[in-house]
């Protein structure tokens, strides 16, 4: 499980545990993390952590937010990025043995033209109710959990509209970078989607999310950056 370490001026404070989704940085008490220091905004940053992966974001902090000496509004963590934040660091600590060099999500971002393809045929949900059961999967390996279902979403409006992204990575991007960003991730017992990035939440079935992880169900709507998509198991 991925960790911080939380040091000034090379005097290390305290190690903590990225056990939760969203873990809040700032000077307030309500914080997950706080710092009690003038330098640090109210509530300066968060990071929210999908399996193994890890988004680091600024909440429009006044000093702004570092990652190893840069200045990041949103920032992808790798294994030993240092997080500065006035006097204090954060080293981010993630054992590449467990969770890969590489970061296994779908770098595609479904807004930009041309970034998905096209449907292999047309598909008819007139039939199907909300409560269709999953699609079979096949049988589990003893002492593994059963893998999630193949699911794709098919675009409803804009640009696209028609066309399918099959949801193949563990960590699927979905938004348009600095609006909005929301993350699928595919989990051995279903699909759950995040908010990553930006002022306004992803709307599921026509109802705003908050910074937890939401499970998707079958023929689920969501709409991302004012894009509208259906969520729903591949046949």
């Amino acid at each position: 499980m991925a960790k911080l370490i939380l040091s000034m001026e090379g005097l290390v404070l305290k190690e903590i545990t990225l056990g939760k989704e969203r873990v809040t940085i700032g000077r307030k008490p309500h914080n997950d993390i706080q710092i009690d220091n003038l330098a640090i905004s109210g509530e300066h940053a968060a990071i929210v952590t999908i399996l193994n992966d890890s988004f680091l974001e600024d909440l429009g902090s006044t000093n702004g937010t570092l990652v190893n000496g840069e200045p990041v509004t949103k920032h992808f963590l790798r294994n030993n990025d240092v997080i500065e934040l006035g006097k204090y660091r954060l080293k981010y600590i993630n054992d590449p043995a467990i969770a890969g060099d590489a970061p296994d999500f779908e770098k595609t971002m479904i807004l930009r033209p041309g970034a998905v393809r096209p449907m292999e045929a047309p598909k008819d949900h007139s039939n199907t109710s909300l409560g269709m059961k999953a699609p079979a999967s096949a049988a589990p390996v003893a002492g593994q959990a059963p893998a999630a279902p193949a699911a794709a979403i098919q675009l409803l409006n804009g640009a696209n509209a028609g066309k399918e992204l099959e949801l193949t990575k563990t960590l699927t991007t979905l938004g348009k970078p600095g609006v909005q960003v929301a993350v699928i991730a595919r989990r051995p017992h279903g699909y759950f989607i995040t908010h990553v990035e930006g002022a306004q939440f992803p709307v599921l079935n026509g109802k705003v999310l908050d910074t937890q992880a939401h499970p998707l169900s079958d023929h689920d709507v969501i709409e991302i950056a004012g894009v509208k998509m259906e969520f729903f198991f591949k046949t």
